[in-house]
This record gives structure tokens, C-alpha cells and sequence, in this order.
């Protein structure tokens, strides 16, 4: 995949409608902090155009970018942060719900999860949630640069059963600084929007 434009195009918040988008959609989702705007960043090749902040629980809204107009990417809430009261957790929760359940183009839903611990009790919620809604998530193993080489494979592992994922899920490990594990990424991307270009030559064949 070659990034060619991106634009911050839509911004929800909690009494926004959501976008009926014509192109497929890609969200993001994970705990405040794990690095979900650097992620998004790194793969529009952008510095700063999802805002990154030391301040967890910065985003408040759901976010869609555009890229190449072909796709978007969708920056959902973070979770579990921890000096949000109650009432804005709620909020939140319903913002991403409501999207889950609303979005007629969402494809696939990455979870991310810091690489260097067990997952917390709000990821394995987050993960059992969205498997209920449909949908198996992407698990993106961020902050990848923190911990040694050798280390990778014993803590995919530990996320692998931290989660209990499903069967054959996908775990991308993926530094910020380094930008590994964008390939793997974009190659996912890309084979769905080669599914999604045989299935229109096919539809307009039929016609």
C-alpha cells in the first residue's frame, strides 16, 4: 500500500450520526496511552496528524480518516483511563457501541495492546466485547521497541493467552519508532481492498 492523501474528514461525538461512508472501514481500538494515535500516524506516514498526547484519555470522539479515498481509518475512543469518572467511561462506551453496531463498511477492528504486559482486565473486556459484536479482532502488540528481540515470542504468548484469542488470530507486533510490523498491516489492507476491486469487476459484469 502506498499512501497517497489523507484528511481528517469526519469527527463524531457522542450525539453525532455516523458517516455513511462508501469506502470500507478499518477502526482502532485500545486503553488509553497504548499508543493507538502513533500507530495511525506511522501507517499514513504522518507525524502528527492523529493527535498523540502524554495525557491519556485525550480522545473523546471517533475520528475518520480518509486515505487515498479508498479506505478510512477509525480512531476510536480509548478505555480505561483510569482518572475518567463514570459517567464519561459510560459515554465513551456508548460512542463505540453505537459504531460497532451502525457502521455498514467496518471490515475489520484493531485491538491494541501493550506488548510488554499481560493484558488488563479492560482488554480482555474490549476483546470479548467485540467478538460479540461480530466481529474477531486484529490484535497490533504495540510498543514493540521496549522490550528485546528475544523477548517477542514468549509475550505474543502471553497475549495470546492473556486474551484468550479465537483460533488463527492475527497478532501484529509493531514498534513506533521503527515502524515494523507496518508491512504486515498494510498487506491486510491491501487484500481487502483487492477483494473489494474482484467483487465490483464481478458486479459490473453481471450488469
Amino acid at each position: 500500500m502506498v499512501i497517497k492523501d489523507v484528511s481528517l474528514e469526519t469527527v463524531c461525538g457522542i450525539t453525532s450520526a455516523i458517516p455513511d461512508n462508501a469506502h470500507m472501514e478499518f477502526a482502532f481500538a485500545g486503553k488509553s496511552n497504548v499508543g493507538k494515535s502513533s500507530l495511525i500516524n506511522g501507517l499514513m506516514n504522518r507525524k502528527a496528524l492523529a493527535r498523540t498526547s502524554a495525557q491519556p484519555g485525550k480522545t473523546q470522539t471517533i475520528n475518520f480518516y480518509n486515505i487515498n479515498d479508498q479506505l478510512y481509518f477509525v480512531d476510536l475512543p480509548g478505555y480505561g483511563y483510569a482518572k475518567a469518572n463514570e459517567e464519561e467511561k459510560a459515554k465513551w462506551g456508548r460512542m463505540i457501541e453505537n459504531y460497532l453496531h451502525r457502521s455498514k463498511q467496518l471490515r475489520v477492528v484493531f485491538l491494541l495492546v501493550d506488548i510488554r504486559h499481560e493484558p488488563s482486565g479492560n482488554d480482555r473486556l474490549m476483546y470479548d466485547w467485540i467478538l460479540k459484536q461480530g466481529f474477531e479482532p486484529v490484535i497490533i502488540a504495540t510498543k514493540l521497541d521496549k522490550i528485546k528481540r528475544s523477548q517477542v515470542p514468549n509475550h505474543v504468548k502471553m497475549i495470546r493467552e492473556g486474551l484468550k484469542v479465537v483460533k488463527n488470530t492475527v497478532i501484529i507486533p509493531y514498534s513506533a519508532m521503527t515502524k515494523q510490523g507496518r508491512e504486515e498491516i498494510y498487506t491486510l489492507l491491501d487484500s481487502y481492498l483487492e477483494n473489494r476491486n474482484m467483487e465490483e469487476e464481478n458486479s459490473d459484469k453481471q450488469i
